[in-house]
């Protein structure tokens, strides 16, 4: 791990001091971790997004220094403009490198399926990350799956994928990664032909209300006749 991002330390807060620290291509940071003390920090903008960018991304192992000092750091969350994808705000959290983390693990899927070449289904990816627990050094960039013997109905789990010594799996091992689907194809079915619904070719028309009437007093003047 030898990437050193340099920092100092933040006295200036509010939106408008955070504001002027963007301002001048640096980021308002905190540094926290178990039994030690918060750090309000200022970081170069440029060193969190190329962290970001890199293979690990916020899984990346990295030392921030503090005057003499350096600490082991990951990037715990960033605060991103929802209208400019700006970053505005960066955590870190301090890692003890003799004790295993729990960090979420993108998947990559590699093959076609035979029951999307040949069978004329889809690959529905539906798990892209898997939850481990590990020592820090030992964070994977991906995990990568081959899916090409995958028939239609078939699906590859969390278990089915293999883990190196000391990866634990904290993703459900039943949790479905991929499955091979076929496209839904729509049917219309004509709707049901009801005896005696006006405006249907064959059907008796309604007979109107009034007719109804006048014929039930017409019945009533023969009974008494």
């Amino acid at each position: 791990m030898s990437l050193v991002i340099p920092s100092e330390k933040r006295d200036a807060f509010g939106k408008n001091a955070s504001y002027r620290i963007r301002q001048s291509g640096k980021l308002p940071a905190i540094l926290y971790g178990e039994g030690v003390e918060s750090v309000p920090l200022v970081l170069a903008k440029k060193d969190v997004i190329q962290i970001l960018k890199s293979e690990l991304g916020l899984n990346t192992l990295f030392r921030v220094a503090l005057g003499a000092e350096e600490r082991d750091v990951m990037i715990k969350d960033v605060q991103i403009d929802p209208t400019t994808d700006e970053v505005l705000h960066a955590d870190l959290i301090q890692i003890a490198m003799d004790k295993v983390i729990r960090v979420q693990v993108p998947i990559e899927l590699l093959g076609e399926a035979v029951g999307v070449k040949t069978e004329g289904g889809f690959i529905d990816f539906m798990t892209r990350e898997l939850a481990i627990e590990c020592l820090p050094a030992r964070i994977p960039e991906s995990f990568t799956v081959d899916v090409s013997e995958l028939h239609i109905h078939q699906s590859l789990k969390a278990s089915d994928i293999p883990l190196a010594e000391g990866i634990k799996l904290i993703t459900d091992p039943g949790t479905v990664i991929a499955l091979v689907q076929v496209p839904h194809e729509e049917k219309v079915e004509a709707a049901p032909v009801e005896e005696g619904v006006e405006g249907v070719e064959g059907a008796a028309p309604a007979e109107p209300e009034v007719i109804k009437k006048e014929r039930a007093e017409k019945d009533k003047e023969e009974e008494k006749g």
